[in-house]
């Protein structure tokens, strides 16, 4: 123990600095001087370092306490283990609390160990503030070359920093006008296709009132005398019903002396008309009021939807530019006039369909008398082949065929089916074969999959493969004797009339909620599930699907198909969506009702989209509306 009470210091080789003055090109050599004492204590602390361990917890040593045999250890870990065993770990000797002793020298030595392994990993920068701090001194001069050092470094970055962000912003400013300029000529195209379109169909315009013209003068003649008719002047120029009128009086060739032997007889006339034409200029005259009317009402709708309507217009009109190739007549339902342009005739068939209809009107309601089954559901309607006779079905467990004529012209308190059919479970869907009218398929809850002779009221045939509800079932349209269905077993069977067992089986991953042929071929189908997606498969590989739809964020409750590239889904998420199965790309999205649970049924048609909601409510969508503007037709 006296060794350690002399007070005498460690002798530790101090490093003398070069007592020349050094210049501004020696200031590295300085840099150099105190890596290389860095590099010398790390070489120094590498060799020590197995030494500075603790035998127990295996890291440096913290509180160095010493023990009576020589070892020495971090305090807590040696508290803690004599806590347990009262000997030595690293010889077994009896140690007790009263035998530790705190090791002065070791904890020195372990701060300064610490120090030179955080100056190992500084910077250079690092190491020579600290060799500063350290108080190695520097001459006025050194300090002089270091500071204009240090200036000239400073002035080189912020140039480089200037000329980056120079850069940065030239680049940004660069994209900006190519950006604009695309856009400026795709605005120039546009105002030239606008150009075009006016400019044709004004021309148009005026020829219809011409045509107008010219069939009112010829009405009024033919009421008038011939003598002393006189047509009335032209809405579209004056100047050019003058010339008319002028060259009818020459080309007469009349005197006169004969048109006053005509005059009597022309009053007359005239007042023997008189009350005739009063009546019929004043059906006229409501008439015209009632069209400026629907017609006022229809301009209104153009406004409302005004920004939709554009974005249709000009997608058409771009993609006519596009395909000049693509011949007129190819589009049937296209009103093709000459000198119209192919994506203005199709944006004017777009916009007449759009502003045909306002509200819906019911024709007929359907009554039902069934006094036992006070809470009958109807879960499915179907028409068949001809629109000539509906079926409904639902928890009534019962198929009901009704004539549509009688239930139109019939105003009756109770209609009753012209077929009836009962079956053994709850009904969830039926589907008319399209081309044999007697025909109808039924699924229901407890997975059966049913055949209908309607004519008959017998089962042609019953598949009993699904293991849990099937919620959809559809006829193929081009093959008749084909139908599939989706159950809740997560599994979509293909099935044949001609075959008692299934003939495909697709095994998916979630329940089945919707299943639908495509119009145009039986190998292809779409599946709405309740994993949010839309999985559209060929069933010529069912090993994955030719695509999956996503942007629902819940349950795809139904799907149909509007044409053989386009199909509707309805989910739960209170959205409808469009897309393109050709393409695979989503087209619109339809908002604006309010559904908390699901929907109760989904129709369509080439122009138009119908979904029912719990609320009693009827809502109507043209395809050509999109996600944020207005609201449905509610009914």
């Amino acid at each position: 123990m006296e060794e350690f009470s002399t007070g005498t210091e460690p002798r530790v080789p101090a490093v003398k600095p070069d007592s020349k003055p050094s210049s501004f090109e020696e200031v590295p050599p300085l840099l150099e001087a105190a890596t290389d004492v860095t590099a010398a204590a790390a070489v120094e602390v590498a060799e020590v370092d197995k030494d500075l361990l603790c035998p127990i917890c295996m890291q440096i040593i913290k509180d160095a306490f010493l023990t009576s045999c020589g070892h020495s250890f971090c305090y807590m870990c040696i508290i803690t283990h004599l806590r347990n065993k009262s000997d030595c770990p690293c010889c077994s000797q009896f140690l007790t609390n009263n035998q530790l002793f705190p090791n002065f020298l070791l904890d020195k030595l372990l701060k300064k160990t610490s120090s030179r392994q955080i100056s190992k990993t500084a910077s250079p920068v690092e190491q020579f503030r600290q060799a500063l701090q350290q108080g190695y001194e520097v001459s006025i001069k050194e300090l002089d070359n270091l500071l204009s050092l240090l200036a000239e470094k400073k002035r080189k970055m912020e140039q480089e920093e200037a000329e980056r962000n120079m850069q940065i912003l030239l680049d940004f400013l660069n994209c900006l006008r190519k950006q604009k300029v695309d856009e400026l000529n795709e605005v120039q195209s546009d105002l030239q296709f606008i150009k075009e379109d006016i400019n044709s169909v004004e021309r148009h315009r005026i020829d219809l009132y011409r045509a107008r013209d010219r069939y009112s003068v010829k009405l009024r003649m033919l009421g008038d005398d011939s003598g002393t008719g006189k047509p009335w002047p032209s809405s579209i120029d004056k100047n050019s019903s003058g010339i008319v009128s002028s060259s009818l009086n020459v080309r007469g060739g009349m005197s006169a002396g004969y048109l006053q032997n005509k005059k009597i007889d022309g009053k007359a006339q005239v007042s023997g008309h008189g009350p005739q034409r009063k009546d019929a200029l004043s059906g006229a005259d409501s008439q015209g009021f009632n069209q400026s009317g629907l017609s006022i009402a229809r301009k209104k709708r153009v406004h409302v939807q005004f920004n939709d309507l554009q974005e249709c217009y000009l997608q058409k009109r771009r993609q006519s530019a596009n395909q000049l190739h693509v011949k007129q007549e190819s589009d049937k339902n296209v009103i093709h006039r000459e000198g119209y342009n192919a994506g203005l005739a199709d944006f004017q068939s777009v916009l007449s369909t759009f502003t045909r209809y306002s509200r819906l009107r019911v024709i007929a309601e359907l009554r039902l008398g069934d006094i036992f089954h006070s809470a009958n559901i109807v879960s499915s309607i179907e028409f068949n082949r001809d629109d000539e006779l509906f079926a409904t079905a639902g928890v009534s467990r019962r198929i009901k065929v009704f004539d549509f004529s009688m239930v139109l012209n019939d105003q009756a308190d109770v209609h009753c089916p012209v077929v009836e059919m009962s079956t053994r479970s709850k009904l969830s869907c039926l589907s008319w074969n399209k081309y044999s009218k007697n025909h109808i398929a039924s699924s229901d809850y407890e997975g059966i999959v049913t055949v209908w002779d309607v004519q008959t009221r017998q089962s042609l045939m019953e598949y009993e493969e699904h293991e849990k509800r099937a919620w959809s079932v559809d006829f193929s349209r081009t093959e008749p004797s084909m139908l599939v269905s989706g159950s809740d077993d997560c599994k979509v069977k293909v099935w044949c009339t001609k075959q008692e067992a299934s003939v495909l089986n697709i095994d998916m991953k979630a329940n089945i909620c919707c299943v639908k042929y495509n119009p145009g071929s039986s190998n292809y189908i779409a599946v709405g599930s309740a994993d949010h997606h839309i999985h559209y498969y060929d069933l010529r590989n069912i090993s994955s699907p030719l695509h999956v739809f996503s942007g629902h964020k819940k349950a795809v409750s139904y799907v149909k198909f509007l044409s053989e590239n386009e199909l509707a889904s309805a989910s739960t998420d209170s959205t409808l969506r469009l897309w393109d199965v050709k393409e695979s790309l989503p087209l619109r999205t339809f908002r604006g009702h309010t559904n908390e649970k699901n929907f109760v049924g989904l129709t369509v048609n080439s122009e138009y989209i119908a979904c029912g909601s719990e609320k009693n409510e009827v809502y109507v969508y043209h395809k050509v509306r999109n996600t944020a503007t207005g609201n449905p037709h509610a009914c």
